[in-house]
């Protein structure tokens, strides 16, 4: 496997520890991981396969990607309670097209760093790709309950995005009660698909978009009273308690944020900020942002659990901490007079500065 300098968004290099380009013309592998951070432990991150098509400098794009969601990595891992730090790695390939070769090759890589990297699944991977992943490298988690994994972690962190909304609710109407809550849901895959039900077990009136089909034709069977739509405009004119993002990120822009009428922005997309400054923006209007690494850490408090014991149960009540976490961080913002992300930022440098927390290098698997 040969190394070399791609030319990237350094703009976006914010202290990382270690940037490792691979490109391997054998198995068509051509990937980054971003270790942002290994202070509280090993770096632990999903890897998310796409071509990025729509971005101008699709090469760019993935490697920006790489680095804002490590540097995210580290302060949801912390927020989380874990002792690990924060990466992430991307392929830039077809999902549709990937192979065990390639898939191979990048576990080789991981396997390569002797620890420093834990990987899991993420965007454009599947629990049977992380078992194949894992055939070459030791530091593979997110694979199957037949491969000594606990499966699709979607499910956990779908549980930590609802005590997120919970504990924001608390914070804007004096209760987490989401009874009669105008709740709309932007993507209804594996976390989004998930959150539904948890709302509507609270009793909230939930309206769900998604461009594909398939995806709201499982929510009309599972929740037949669920209002549906495939586009965002839809709805966008209409007032709304809580927005929950769970596709992909960047929705929150400067030019959309005029047009948004909702109290709450609470959901389980990763960088949903098309900017930092978008947070100061939202807070002049009126709205409780909840940070997406606040609150979406269910499925790398699973994967890390994995890591350690495959203990699901405890998993789960580690995630329902995101409550307590979350309203814990929102009090810091409200009493100090600045952004939840702000505040969720300088929660988890807190964190990462006990430097007795963690061992850089520690066996997985």
């Amino acid at each position: 496997m040969t190394h070399e300098t791609w030319v990237g968004p350094w703009a976006d290099f914010q202290g990382h520890e270690q940037i490792v380009i691979a490109d391997d013309p054998a198995s068509g592998l051509r990937a980054m991981i971003a270790l942002h951070s290994t202070r509280l432990g090993p770096a632990l991150g999903g890897v998310r396969m796409s071509l990025y098509a729509d971005a101008a400098n699709p090469q760019a794009a993935a490697y920006r990607d790489a680095l804002n969601l490590s540097r995210a990595m580290s302060y949801k891992n912390a927020l989380a309670g874990l002792d690990h730090g924060g990466g992430k790695a991307v392929i830039l390939s077809d999902p549709a097209m990937k192979s065990p070769e390639l898939l191979h090759a990048f576990g080789r890589l991981v396997e390569s760093l002797n620890g420093r990297y834990v990987t899991a699944g993420d965007v454009g991977m599947s629990v049977a790709d992380m078992d194949v992943i894992g055939q070459s490298c030791r530091f593979t988690t997110g694979m199957s309950e037949e491969q000594g994994g606990l499966g699709d972690s979607g499910i956990l962190t779908a549980v930590g995005v609802w005590q997120g909304i919970r504990a924001c609710a608390a914070q804007v109407w004096g209760t987490p009660d989401l009874a009669n809550r105008r709740i709309l849901v932007l993507g209804a895959g594996k976390v989004g698909g998930r959150l539904v039900g948890h709302l509507v077990g609270e009793g909230a009136n939930i309206t769900v978009v998604d461009p594909a089909s398939d995806a709201l034709d499982r929510i009309a069977s599972a929740h037949p009273g669920v209002r549906r739509g495939a586009s965002l405009d839809e709805f966008i004119d209409e007032d709304w308690d809580v927005l929950s993002p769970n596709a992909l990120g960047g929705l929150l822009t400067h030019e959309a944020v005029p047009r948004l009428r909702t109290q709450v922005i609470c959901g389980g997309a990763n960088n949903q900020l098309a900017a930092a400054s978008v947070a100061e923006e939202l807070a002049g209007a009126g709205v409780l942002y909840a940070p997406d690494f606040l609150v979406n850490c269910g499925g790398v408090i699973q994967v890390a659990e994995e890591a350690l014991s495959g203990d699901l149960e405890r998993a789960r009540t580690k995630v329902l901490r995101v409550y307590e976490t979350t309203g814990r961080v929102l009090g810091r913002a409200r009493d100090e007079g600045i952004t939840p992300l702000a505040a969720a930022e300088a929660e988890a440098e807190d964190r990462m500065a006990d430097t007795r927390v963690g061992q850089v290098g520690e066996q997985v698997g």
